[in-house]
């Protein structure tokens, strides 16, 4: 319940145009210290969970062990763990592609849902929460990866989620 709240606290923040990306590079130690902020954390343990969730307990605890073996006592950037899973899920899936496309865009998607008879169609774009005009940039350009699970009608509850990779504006 509190890593929700925390969670819904971050969304707040990263709703408004003045948002920032959970990775970006910097220029100045500075700018380090700004970058470490409750968003970049909360966010950043948000997208894991999302990944954990997508890629099943199993693959994402392997591609952590590969990815901690692999970079034990030296230095690792957000690419060497996404290449991690990459090796983990075996080219099934692009997961460096995937996560760029979360951490390098501030902001987060609104999905819609749309169902006509039994045809589901879904639609992304950028939620903002406010628009502050002195702070206003389009982001028409935003793509988000975004990894979707469903059941229907002849699963099960517990044994039949079906995924959905939506990676384009609909689908």
């Amino acid at each position: 319940e509190d890593f929700l709240t925390l969670v819904f606290r971050a969304m707040m923040k990263d709703a408004l145009n003045s948002s920032h990306p959970v990775s970006s590079a910097v220029q100045s130690s500075e700018q380090i210290e700004e970058m470490f902020d409750a968003l970049s954390y909360i966010k950043g343990a948000s997208l894991l969970l999302m990944l954990k969730h997508y890629l099943t307990k199993d693959v994402f605890q392997a591609g952590i062990e590969v990815y901690l073996h692999n970079h034990n006592y030296r230095t690792a950037q957000s690419d060497d763990l996404w290449d991690s899973m990459n090796e983990i899920t075996n080219g099934t899936l692009d997961v460096k592609k995937m996560m760029k496309t979360w951490i390098l865009h501030k902001g987060f998607p609104l999905v819609t849902v749309v169902r006509k008879g039994k045809i589901i169609s879904v639609q992304q774009e950028k939620f903002l929460y406010c628009v502050e005009p002195e702070n206003w940039t389009s982001d028409a350009s935003y793509l988000w990866h975004i990894p979707l699970t469903y059941i229907t009608n002849r699963c099960n509850f517990t044994h039949c989620t079906n995924a959905y990779l939506l990676d384009q504006k609909s689908g």
